[in-house]
């Protein structure tokens, strides 16, 4: 339940388009730490306008774990409310989704109120610590990570409205960073430098000459721009080529199998606030 002043946080925009976190979704089916959970337990904490992102998170899950949960968590009433209302169409098999998908909505939010004190096995916090200050950042992480069962996973960062550019950053238990993620569309992709409008809060201001995270995405950038000829090939041989050459210039990059996706994930003390 509810602490009892209330939700933690602020509502946010409720900006929502279906297949917006597509991305991430697909990162995280990935993730071991799904695969080891003993209580699956998934939480998609601010989902906005409305529940469709929780309920794709569950079709994208159940895929990798079919014993998944999600539960998404709102601070506005009215959104709770119009996500139950959308889940009773589904449990009424008028959606594509799953009647019987292990899905619920509840009111909370940086608390990660779960009933009777349930703990998440991962927690996705996407776009909601985008209108707060910097100097925010640390205590919500804190208090989200909180609530994560041992070896669980939070997951907090930015994405555009199309879900075309993410960013997020994988943190544990002790709401300690771990990597950096970029998730970029590349049919058409022009620079890999759209991502600083998208980095995390933790970071977006610190796109600065000097900052570990300004280096990272001026090598990238140049290693793409170095790549251009391979774009003959597609885009895709482009960006492979170019991470290749960002992890030579001794950047410690992680998930390499994974760049054919347009992904690229970076230890986070390379690119940690200084």
């Amino acid at each position: 339940m509810a602490s009892a002043r209330g939700p933690v946080g602020r509502i946010t925009r409720g900006t929502t388009h279906t297949n917006r976190l597509r991305r991430i979704d697909r990162w995280i089916t990935t993730r071991p730490e799904l695969r080891r959970l003993e209580d699956p337990l998934v939480v998609d904490l601010g989902y906005g306008a409305s529940g469709v992102t929780a309920l794709e998170l569950h079709a994208r899950l159940a895929r990798a774990r079919p014993d998944v949960e999600v539960r998404g968590l709102e601070i506005d009433p009215e959104r709770v409310e119009r996500a139950r209302t959308q889940l009773a169409e589904v449990r009424a098999g008028r959606t594509a989704f799953a009647a019987d998908a292990r899905v619920d909505f509840s009111r909370g939010g940086f608390e990660v109120p779960l009933p009777g004190g349930r703990p998440a096995g991962i927690i996705r916090a996407m776009n909601v610590l985008r209108q707060y200050d910097e100097s925010d950042v640390a205590a919500a992480w804190a208090q989200m990570a909180g609530r994560l069962a041992p070896g669980g996973l939070l997951l907090e960062g930015t994405c555009d409205e199309r879900g075309r550019v993410c960013a997020w950053i994988a943190m544990d238990a002790a709401a300690l960073p771990r990597t950096l993620t970029l998730s970029l569309r590349l049919t058409d992709l022009e620079t890999p430098l759209v991502a600083a409008e998208r980095l995390p809060k933790a970071l977006i201001h610190r796109n600065v000459p000097g900052e570990g995270v300004h280096g990272f995405l001026a090598d990238l950038d140049a290693e793409w721009e170095r790549a251009a000829g391979l774009g003959a090939f597609g885009p895709t041989q482009r960006w492979v080529a170019a991470v290749a050459a960002v992890a030579a210039r001794g950047w410690p990059l992680r998930e390499g199998r994974r760049a054919r996706l347009g992904e690229i994930t970076v230890a986070w003390e390379a690119v940690a606030p200084r």
